[in-house]
């Protein structure tokens, strides 16, 4: 089984038990929401869609391609701000640019690459770059999607140009886990690094709450002794 179905099912195990329900509710997204978009994505996996034929082949794949894409366009059009829209669209750019940049580095066979397949490498960088660039969960998962999608958009559109026969298959095999990583790094550290920022947060204002109280019974026990003297 790849990856990507592995990570799904694990996903689908924590949100079935409810483990999975903060990170959601920030995202807006109820969990049999999200279960039936697994569902769609693990059966979209077994079809593919061809767009164009020979001699430069577009396919989509359902389950990697055609429903995350639907997924994160819904996410960045029910943003409540248009910040945050705006966010998703640009940090998406940046993160489809990076790895259209890392494949004209990294070799098109996994086999050549000893150390970590290439798209791994491709959803790493995807996902951290939506992070940065992206911030809230949402834009950040958007991004992180949306990112590799782009590059294997932007690999079509140069082999038309340069009238290369190529084939693109948008979503599918080694695509299809670099998506879901790509998606999941993103909003897991989006809620890691939120969580860490809340938790400081609010222990530098209970600090803060605490030194004022302090200082409160400070004055007044000063006040009481100048009533005595």
């Amino acid at each position: 089984m790849p990856t990507g179905m592995i990570i799904l099912v694990a996903v689908a195990v924590l949100v079935y038990f409810g483990l999975a329900h903060r990170i959601l509710d920030r995202m807006r997204l109820s969990d049999k929401a999200v279960l039936g978009v697994i569902l769609a994505m693990i059966l979209g996996g077994l079809i593919n869609i061809r767009v164009t034929g020979r001699p430069n082949e577009l396919i989509f794949n359902v389950g990697g391609g055609l429903v995350p894409l639907a997924l994160a366009i819904y996410l960045l059009a029910t943003a409540d701000e248009p910040g945050e829209t705006a966010r998703g669209a640009v940090a998406s750019l940046i993160a489809g640019g990076l790895v259209y940049a890392s494949s004209r580095l990294l070799p098109v066979d996994p086999e050549q690459s000893p150390l970590i397949d290439p798209f791994y490498v491709y959803a790493i960088i995807a996902g951290v770059t939506a992070y940065l660039a992206g911030r809230s969960r949402r834009a950040a998962f958007c991004a992180g999607v949306l990112g590799i999608l782009l590059s294997d958009a932007a690999h079509f559109v140069e082999a038309g140009v340069r009238h290369i026969p190529s084939r693109t298959w948008v979503g599918g095999a080694g695509a299809f886990d670099s998506v879901v990583i790509a998606g999941l790094l993103a909003v897991g550290l989006a809620e890691v690094v939120g969580e860490v920022r809340e938790r400081l947060q609010g222990g530098t204002a209970h600090a803060i709450g605490k030194g004022g109280e302090d200082k409160g019974e400070r004055e007044k026990g000063e006040k009481e002794h100048g009533q005595e003297s």
